[in-house]
């Protein structure tokens, strides 16, 4: 896992597991492959899930998502799942998130995310987590 610049990478491996019966990745798994992507941008920021909800209070949740898928990933393929800050609210956030497999993009995402505390209901961002996310943005 590297951060490039504006982006965050992490690579992964297509396994058995993640494929149909003809060793194609099936649709759902890249929102998997996106999640933990998006979990090991918020670890490079100091902001583990865990450590979020103990210290601050706070959790990310999926509020929307949207993905066109280009191409398909196959059995044993190397991808990159390249995850960026496109827009930071008070409350959420929206990412971009591209699946690539030797520089080609196969899924292309944008995904909200609304800040819950606990119960589940929206807050706004503790400041130093915004800040955090604020300047990974403004890193572009």
């Amino acid at each position: 896992m590297t951060e490039c610049g504006r982006e965050h990478m992490n690579g992964l491996r297509v396994y058995y597991e993640d494929t149909d019966a003809a060793g194609i990745v099936y649709y759902a798994n890249y929102l998997k492959f996106a999640e933990r992507a998006r979990t090991e941008f918020l670890r490079s920021l100091g902001g583990e899930h865990r450590a979020m909800k103990d210290a601050l209070g706070v959790s990310f949740v999926v509020r929307s998502v949207s993905a066109d898928y280009d191409r398909p990933a196959r059995l044993d393929d190397e991808l990159a799942v390249r995850t960026s800050l496109t827009k930071l609210g008070g409350a959420s956030m929206t990412m971009t998130q591209n699946v690539e497999c030797e520089a080609r993009t196969l899924v292309k995402m944008s995904v909200r995310l609304a800040c819950v505390g606990e119960g589940g209901k929206p807050v706004r961002m503790p400041a130093e987590l915004r800040a955090a996310l604020h300047s990974f943005q403004q890193a572009r």
